[in-house]
């Protein structure tokens, strides 16, 4: 169950997450080969100089992103789907690309879990929560 989590220092509008968590979800699902209802996202929004980028000026905005996934993904398939995020972060929410950074972690299945079971080890086209 992947936890796909983005810290930003700026206010968004409903509408633009809405539309951002709907292509997140899409774009994990296809990039990683997987079902989508079992993604956790996570949008939290800072006041402006609580967040920061060390190349970027102290209360430019910013996009912080951590993505806790399933063992087993290439790192093609995480640089595609960190650099599909980031285009769309920029489209979206008009962050520029050198304000965002992101880091993954990778967790056996079993430390992903639904109420009513962990999830098993990833293969590709699984759908956990189906």
């Amino acid at each position: 169950m992947p936890h796909l989590q983005f810290d930003f220092n700026k206010k968004l509008k409903d509408s633009q997450k809405e539309k951002f968590i709907q292509f997140v979800k899409e774009t994990f699902a296809d990039v990683m080969q997987t079902g989508e209802g079992h993604i956790a996202i996570s949008i939290r929004e800072f006041p402006k100089i609580s967040l920061n980028l060390g190349r970027v000026k102290i209360g430019e905005q910013v996009c912080l992103m951590n993505f806790d996934i399933r063992e087993g993904r290439t790192k093609e398939q995480k640089r595609k789907f960190v650099r599909t995020i980031m285009q769309e972060v920029e489209k979206t929410f008009e962050i520029k690309l050198n304000n965002q950074y992101a880091t993954y972690s990778s967790h056996p299945a079993v430390d992903f879990n639904l109420y009513e079971k962990f999830l098993k080890n990833w293969v590709k086209k699984d759908n956990p929560a189906g």
